[in-house]
């Protein structure tokens, strides 16, 4: 990450830029991303709650309290580090450097770090989740013109963290099960955002002045409302439908980048019984129904070290469809294990998720399509993940 934002320090020259093509997240379970990022209508893990807070009852009653501490997790863009590694032999030779954007000239490389610890218990009265969240994430997009003096980058980061509760309850009525739920959050993050260029970095507090220049910071509180319909619970495919309702009040963050629009999701799901597997689940979600994420085009005046932006409605159908299966092979006492494969914004997505007595390994792959209609870049981004848990 350091090497990135040093290049960007380096190399950025551009006047206008898009940082807004990725959707909106706070946080992005490699156990639900192998399975192609649908959960709306499945749940079962206490990280529901940031897609539909009603699949809390989906979380297993014989295991009781269930406990993700030291959650830590990592993802990175596909050629990070063949672009660390180039940038340090480039050193400070602004030729070198150059070469080197052109070389990358409309790739994308973005890093998360962030760590999600919770307590969760689904009793006989309701199920319940608490959880606290830190992150960070960077994004920097290279846009080499050739010039000598270097090509243009966008760069786009933040840190962010908070509260996050939940609550959901199962009801028996005449037409099936209905799973209602409820989430509460609180998130407080600094974001940065904007071009940097090489006079940036002339003076000796030349650091302090950038973060005097692009430091925002924010806050948010956001309502989340979700339930689940089980028609045929009795049936050997188990059918579930959901509806989530994300990010209802002020999660706007003040308008800065990795604010929070609210969106209206839709989900459904089958868990088939099958001879031989421990567990069958198939999803479908298409999320954000009215397109409430947008496109954000910043322009600057770098003489008068000024910016402004105007948001553009995106609504690329691909990038809210979302399709997985998670096949479960073992659920034993000490070992268990599922294979996860799906479809997100128009790739294949894949995961592997273990567990070995109370410590969780979990790895995935997903591409994010950053931007819009034909003008979309892929970005492959690999997830592991490493937590203790019972």
């Amino acid at each position: 990450m350091k090497k990135i934002i040093s290049l960007a320090l380096l190399g950025a020259t551009t006047s206008l830029m898009a940082v807004g093509g990725e959707q909106a997240f706070l946080y992005k379970d490699p156990r639900i991303m192998g399975m192609g990022g649908a959960n709306i209508a499945v749940g079962s893990y206490s990280t529901a709650i940031f897609s539909n807070p009603a699949g809390l009852v989906n979380i297993k009653k014989k295991h009781g309290y269930v406990v993700d501490i030291l959650s830590v997790g990592a993802s990175a863009s596909a050629r990070t580090q063949e672009f660390s590694n180039d940038l340090d032999e480039a050193g400070e030779d602004a030729q070198k450097i150059s070469d080197l954007i052109d070389k990358y000239s409309g790739e994308v490389f973005n890093v998360q770090v962030n760590n999600y610890s919770s307590v969760s218990k689904n009793s006989d009265m309701f199920a319940w989740s608490i959880g606290i969240l830190a992150a960070t994430d960077i994004s920097t997009i290279v846009h080499g013109n050739g010039s000598a003096s270097g090509a243009p980058l966008e760069v786009s980061g933040r840190g962010y963290g908070g509260l996050l509760l939940g609550g959901a309850k199962e009801y028996n009525t005449k037409l099936g099960k209905v799973d209602i739920g409820l989430g509460l959050k609180y998130i407080q993050q600094t974001s940065y955002e904007g071009p940097l260029y090489i006079s940036d970095l002339q003076g000796d507090d030349a650091m302090e002045a950038l973060k005097t220049k692009y430091e925002k910071n924010s806050s948010g509180f956001g309502v989340d409302l979700g339930v689940n319909y089980k028609p045929f619970e009795n049936s050997i495919w188990h059918p579930a439908f959901g509806l989530s309702i994300l990010n209802i009040g002020a999660m706007s963050m003040d308008n800065n980048f990795g604010g929070q629009p609210a969106t209206v999701n839709i989900g459904a799901s089958i868990t088939p019984e099958v001879k031989f597997l421990n567990k069958l689940v198939l999803a479908v979600d298409y999320v954000d129904m009215f397109n409430a994420n947008k496109i954000r085009v910043y322009t600057f005046d770098e003489g008068n070290d000024t910016q402004s932006h105007e948001d553009y409605a995106d609504t690329d159908f691909m990038k809210r469809f979302r399709l997985g299966a998670g096949i479960g092979i073992i659920d034993g006492q000490y070992f268990s294990s599922q294979i996860n494969l799906g479809l997100y914004q128009g790739a294949y997505t894949a995961g592997l998720d273990m567990e070995i007595t109370v410590i969780k390994l979990n790895f995935a792959t997903y591409q994010e399509q950053i931007g819009t209609g034909s003008v979309d870049i892929p970005d492959r981004r690999y997830m592991a993940q490493i937590g203790i848990g019972w």
